[in-house]
């Protein structure tokens, strides 16, 4: 059996607004073994990417367990939490808007090495740089240029050499595919694979693309406000998804099959607000099975069958 490399258990992100308390992650809890990607998706406002930076700690937890390498890094002081980082990084969704536009390509690459202290020696650095720029396949010709005279692939790419540029065993991608172009994002996704397989890389993957996410994760986590209402490794969860909320959202992918076409489901209904929401389904209200319990008690997320959870009182095996 795989080792777990981080476990999240019972995760909450509450966020005081003027017309009470935000739900937007509300007791989440999944693991991923090492070497393993697990997808979150959903529509926007479910909490994805909240998620994603509470687990990293660019957002502080409300409640909850981060256990990394079995230590809860919730519990980790300012300077432990800083060597820790060195293995757990970013990737932002928009390259051009996450690196600094005064640097040029070596700079930014050669950044977290200097704040980190990793090599100290200039010439070793730049050696580094060099080596990371033809790991993620950035021309060395490019090291002087800016960002704003490269396109989106080249701008991830250097997104991709910055997050690995120290001891990184872990990263955080969050949508990182979907401000590129339909060719570009093929070449990105085929790098993170290749970088997965050669440096033993553990992923989340942010998402609202089924279709990317069905090739790139080996399991995936359906989120809705706030909530795990689906889990189970990705062939699974594309063959027999349990809960309607994931139903309709494997129905809206476009088929090229003229053959085989699958009937969309429609949601209907107004979504639930996540500011103090009542403990009942929060997806009843665009349910086309939602029954009396849906709308008086909420379901757990429970194992249905061997690793796939779903949370719905009307599951069936």
């Amino acid at each position: 059996m795989s080792e777990v490399l981080l476990e999240v258990k019972n995760l909450k992100k509450y966020f005081n607004t003027p017309n009470g308390m935000l739900h937007a992650v509300d007791d989440v809890s999944f693991a991923i073994e090492k070497g393993k990607t697990l997808g979150i998706v959903g529509e926007s406002g479910c909490g994805k990417s909240t998620t994603g930076r509470v687990i990293l700690r660019l957002l502080e937890a409300t409640e909850g367990e981060i256990l990394y390498n079995g230590e809860n890094i919730r519990e980790l002081g300012k300077e432990e939490m800083r060597a820790l980082r060195k293995e757990m990084q970013i990737i932002f969704q928009d390259p051009f808007s996450s690196l600094d536009p005064r640097m040029t390509v070596s700079e930014i690459i050669e950044e977290p090495i200097k704040l980190n202290k990793l090599i100290p020696d200039k010439g070793k650095r730049f050696e580094r740089v060099l080596e990371l720029m033809d790991l993620v396949g950035l021309s060395r010709r490019l090291i002087n240029t800016y960002p704003h005279e490269l396109d989106g692939g080249r701008r991830q790419r250097i997104g991709i050499a910055r997050a690995l540029a120290l001891n990184t065993k872990f990263i955080v991608c969050d949508e990182p595919v979907s401000a590129l172009d339909v060719s570009i994002q093929a070449q990105i996704l085929n790098l993170m694979d290749e970088l997965q397989e050669k440096l033993g890389l553990t992923y989340i993957f942010i998402t609202h693309d089924l279709s990317v996410v069905n090739h790139f994760s080996d399991d995936i986590a359906v989120m809705y406000l706030g909530k795990l209402i689906e889990k189970a490794p990705a062939e699974k969860l594309f063959e027999k998804p349990i809960h309607p909320y994931t139903q309709a959202l494997l129905s809206a992918i476009p088929r090229p099959s003229l053959d085989r076409k699958m009937e969309k489901i429609i949601l209907k209904g107004e979504i639930t607000s996540p500011i103090n929401p009542e403990p009942v389904c929060r997806f009843a209200n665009r349910c086309n099975f939602a029954e009396n319990i849906c709308r008086t008690r909420e379901p757990e997320l429970e194992e249905v069958a061997p690793g796939h959870f779903v949370a719905c009182h009307l599951f069936k095996e």
